[in-house]
């Protein structure tokens, strides 16, 4: 069962993190580590930075735990904390480089059947890459939470600090630019 946007197992675990429960908070990182790292990618300069960003971002959700509303959305709360955190070593002097491609470069694409068709997925894959690096970086980001990381509207908004509603019209239009451009 969903409460809040948390399952009851994800409840019952951050009920028990908020009271200092070290294997409890534990297991809730272990189920959002992957995430939260791809997260990390996409506003870091590299894997080490978004590694010490993502490790960073666990450690002040834990101590941020008891302001942690009950019955809330744990994924986005934390998405946000790892966003602000990678986005926080950005600014720091950290150079910014093609993100959003090492991000979707995480996740091995489908296998093609036959040569040709391998031939042509790459090709494709290409093409979309660099479609998706010539976009300014306010429409690669968003398009890379929401799908390439495939975050709900929520879960990207978090991430950026925004409404859902500014995710949905700011995707369409980066949508948009980025069809205009594989055309």
């Amino acid at each position: 069962m969903v409460v809040g946007g948390s399952t009851d197992r994800e409840q019952r675990l951050l009920d028990r993190a908020r009271r200092g429960d070290a294997a409890a908070f534990d297991a809730l990182v272990r189920s959002h580590q992957t995430l939260a790292f791809r997260t990390a990618c996409v506003f870091s300069a590299n894997p080490h930075d978004a590694e010490e960003a993502t490790q960073d971002a666990f450690l002040k959700a834990w101590r941020a735990l008891p302001r942690f509303r009950r019955g809330a959305p744990f994924r986005p709360w934390l998405l946000a904390i790892v966003a602000n955190e990678a986005r926080s070593r950005g600014r720091s002097g950290t150079r910014r480089t093609r993100r959003e491609e090492r991000a979707a470069a995480l996740e091995p694409p489908p296998a093609p059947v036959g040569p040709e068709a391998a031939v042509l997925v790459r090709e494709r894959q290409a093409e979309l890459a660099a479609a998706l690096a010539a976009l300014p970086e306010r429409d690669r980001v968003v398009l890379t939470l929401r799908y390439l990381l495939d975050l709900s509207e929520r879960e990207t908004a978090a991430a950026l600090g925004c409404r859902p509603g500014t995710v949905k019209s700011r995707a369409s239009r980066a949508l948009d630019r980025l069809r205009e451009d594989m055309t």
